[in-house]
């Protein structure tokens, strides 16, 4: 996502270095409306419960483009003089929460720059996982970077691919990044909406009045009486211009592989939203009652623990000298019942003591040969083998 709290990195997986939430920017667009970033303003106060430490609003007259960020809240950030010094027809918007990079005027979103190709700005939700892997190799190769979010390794990206439109060169740097992301990209004539090819993070798309609109979640579009026309599909790039709305997919994608994070149904998003078909009010009470139900899921191998195995008895230890104890067998041991069934006791008229220098079956007495005989024949074959040796 864009920036945050200090982080410890194993390998390119980024780790928090507390047990709080930091996955959950807002990010807003409008292209093709009057006064785009009052717009802007409206949808960013709609998606303050998903980042309260700051906010920011990039614009476009159609020449160029006008920035203003600032630490804090949305009515906070932005004045009535503020925004008039945001003119122009599209506009893009972001309410941030810490994730990747201190906090910090300089990593709030969008990020606008000048490189060679024009003009350009972005806004990021989500996090890229190998952020850091790409920002050292960028660095090696002479890249100065003015903030601590992975979002400024894209602008990078874009600056140095040799793609000839715009679109191509977000294509081309979205091809090198991996993680979960919603983006939205603005240019002087154009703005760019992309979604990560396994939809961890939400992105919608609606319509006021032949604007188009774009929101990390539909609530956004009620507060500017925009109409919600669809979720951005995962893995899709959609164009608008003033040609009208295009939509590509740059990356191969399977049609089953979604995977969406959860968390944007139990914690990040609004009640009143939905996210492809769901909603997160439904799915919320659905889960406690799934808590609340006694009965086992349809799946139960799936959260069925495995019962616990009783601890293992430990056979008495012996001091140092001593020979170890021998251990007792208890009824239903299997050296218990052999002890039982297959030896004689210890007797003055054991068999075994009376017979020690015997060397032939024949010389031993008739009740031990029954004996040793009762597990080895039938009960006929016993009886003749008896007498024939008795």
């Amino acid at each position: 996502m864009d920036g945050g709290q200090r982080q410890r990195y194993v390998g390119a997986v980024s780790v928090m270095d507390d047990d709080h939430f930091h996955d959950q920017c807002g990010v807003f667009g409008v292209f093709g409306a009057q006064e785009a970033s009052n717009l802007a303003y409206l949808g960013l106060h709609s998606l303050q419960h998903r980042g309260q430490e700051a906010a920011g609003i990039v614009s476009s007259n159609g020449g160029q483009l006008f920035v203003h960020r600032g630490m804090g809240l949305v009515q906070d950030v932005f004045t009535a003089d503020q925004l008039e010094k945001l003119p122009g027809s599209s506009a893009i918007g972001h309410v941030r929460y810490t994730t990747a990079g201190g906090s910090h005027i300089k990593n709030a979103q969008p990020l606008a720059v000048d490189c060679g190709h024009g003009s350009i700005a972005v806004a990021h939700n989500g996090n890229l996982t190998n952020g850091l892997a790409l920002r050292h190799q960028l660095e090696r190769d002479g890249s100065i970077f003015s903030s601590d979010s992975d979002t400024e390794v894209l602008v990078h990206l874009i600056a140095r691919s040799k793609a000839a439109t715009m679109v191509d060169r977000v294509a081309d740097a979205l091809h090198q990044v991996e993680g979960a992301y919603s983006l939205v990209f603005l240019s002087p004539d154009e703005l760019v909406a992309v979604r990560d090819p396994y939809g961890f993070r939400p992105l919608c798309l609606g319509k006021l009045d032949g604007a188009y609109v774009l929101a990390s979640e539909p609530p956004a579009f009620q507060l500017i009486g925009a109409e919600f026309i669809r979720d951005i599909n995962p893995g899709e790039m959609v164009v608008i211009n003033e040609s009208g709305l295009q939509s590509l997919r740059p990356f191969r994608m399977d049609a089953e592989r979604r995977y969406m994070c959860i968390f944007e149904y139990v914690y990040f998003a609004r009640p009143d939203a939905s996210f492809d078909g769901i909603s997160v009010y439904d799915a919320r009470k659905r889960m406690g009652h799934a808590l609340l139900d006694p009965k086992p899921l349809r799946r139960p191998h799936l959260h069925r623990a495995r019962p616990i195995d009783p601890p293992l008895r430990r056979p008495p230890q012996a001091t140092p000298g001593e020979k170890p104890p021998r251990r007792q067998a208890r009824r239903g041991d299997r050296r218990f019942d052999r002890a039982r069934h297959h030896q004689p006791q210890d007797r003055e008229d054991d068999p075994r003591r009376r017979c020690q220098g015997s060397t032939s079956p024949n010389q031993l007495p008739t009740h031990y040969l029954a004996l040793l005989l009762r597990h080895r024949y039938s009960d006929s074959r016993r009886a003749d083998r008896c007498a024939q040796l008795g």
